[in-house]
């Protein structure tokens, strides 16, 4: 069985989805069977390179929140995050655009090293205190991922390198109706949006794998839509 997941580093959800899947495919009979591929999905693309705004004041902005307001919004997707055994800084976190580290991820991907650097990108991004939109933060991940650094650089210096897969991604999401992440697709036959639950990715599993149709999640499940919004329970 392949699982294809659509979602983009700046997207808080798409951090904790991936934990509750990995759980969720941890307690599936046959998941030494299952292949994960990561697909690319910006959600903020029309922002300009190498432009970056803090995560709490770039909320404010967008909901017309107070920065307290923004924060709070903030503090309850962390602690969804935490109990998830996951870091999460409120503060001190930059948004911007993710093309780059999605052209990044499809050389790691090339290179069978793809989960490692996206592992490593979504922790920097929201546990530690490093910017995945600094060149030079984005090459050190690639290398601790185990790519080589000069590869890692030349791709990154080159905006057209990998460029096409990324796009490739994108549209392939559009003509499978995405319009948020995360997404997950099952063999091309069943969908499932949103950060779900472990047990609700298990059932999803067991139920593809029996050629059921899979269980539909919840129109109002956790996610981050196209205009950089993220759904944020009670606020």
């Amino acid at each position: 069985m392949r699982v294809e997941i659509w979602s983009d580093i700046a997207c808080p959800w798409c951090y904790i989805g991936k934990a509750r899947f990995t759980q969720g495919l941890a307690g599936f009979a046959h998941r030494d069977e299952v292949e994960v591929v990561f697909r690319s999905f910006e959600l903020d693309p029309g922002s300009a390179k190498g432009v970056t705004a803090p995560v709490v004041e770039m909320l404010a902005k967008k909901y017309g929140r107070t920065p307290d307001e923004a924060r709070g919004m903030e503090e309850q997707v962390a602690a969804a995050a935490r109990a998830e055994g996951l870091a999460y800084r409120v503060e001190g976190r930059d948004h911007g655009n993710t093309f780059d580290i999605h052209r990044l991820l499809h050389l790691a991907a090339a290179r069978g090293r793809q989960e490692e650097l996206l592992d490593l990108a979504y922790r920097a991004n929201f546990g530690e205190e490093r910017s995945v939109f600094d060149p030079e933060v984005l090459l050190a991940l690639a290398v601790e991922a185990g790519l080589d650094a000069a590869e890692a650089r030349a791709v990154l210096a080159d905006d057209g390198a990998y460029a096409d897969e990324v796009r490739t991604d994108e549209r392939e999401a559009a003509e499978l109706g995405a319009n948020a992440v995360p997404f997950f697709v099952l063999d091309r036959r069943y969908g499932i949006s949103g950060g779900q639950p472990a047990e609700v990715f298990t059932r999803a599993l067991e139920q593809a794998w029996a050629g059921r149709e899979a269980e539909q999640p919840s129109p109002a499940a956790d996610a981050c839509g196209p205009d950089g919004s993220c759904a944020v329970p009670g606020a």
